[in-house]
């Protein structure tokens, strides 16, 4: 059974689930904006993107937002989808991180695209 994030409730009001492709996409996103020691057993979970919230929107934070991102990718999912495309751009006030990735399992290829308010 794969669990929905965030947790939650179904219609039926039991646990929410997630398909194959989705559930992948929900362990990206917690991922990317889980931080470093937040989780209880697993304190080196997350990418440490968000520790540059208060940083000011520029090409030096988004690359080092990119590099962070593509660190965490490769520890923690790389049993389970392949990058094939990484973009980071802090526009205004936001990071929008773009990822085209494989799903390893049944070469499914996806893209997905978060975006996050940052400190000006």
């Amino acid at each position: 059974m794969l669990l929905f994030y965030p947790f939650h409730f179904d219609g039926r009001q039991r646990t929410a689930e997630a398909d194959g492709p989705e559930h992948v996409r929900q362990l990206i996103e917690q991922l990317l904006f889980t931080q470093p020691g937040e989780r209880v057993n697993r304190p080196d979970f997350g990418s440490g993107a968000m520790q540059l919230v208060f940083a000011p929107a520029s090409p030096e934070v988004a690359a080092t937002v990119e590099f962070l991102i593509r660190g965490g990718l490769q520890q923690f999912l790389s049993d389970r989808i392949a990058v094939a495309d990484l973009s980071v751009e802090a526009m205004e006030s936001k990071l929008v991180i773009g990822i085209d990735y494989v799903i390893l399992a049944t070469g499914e290829t996806s893209s997905v695209t978060f975006e996050r308010e940052i400190g000006a």
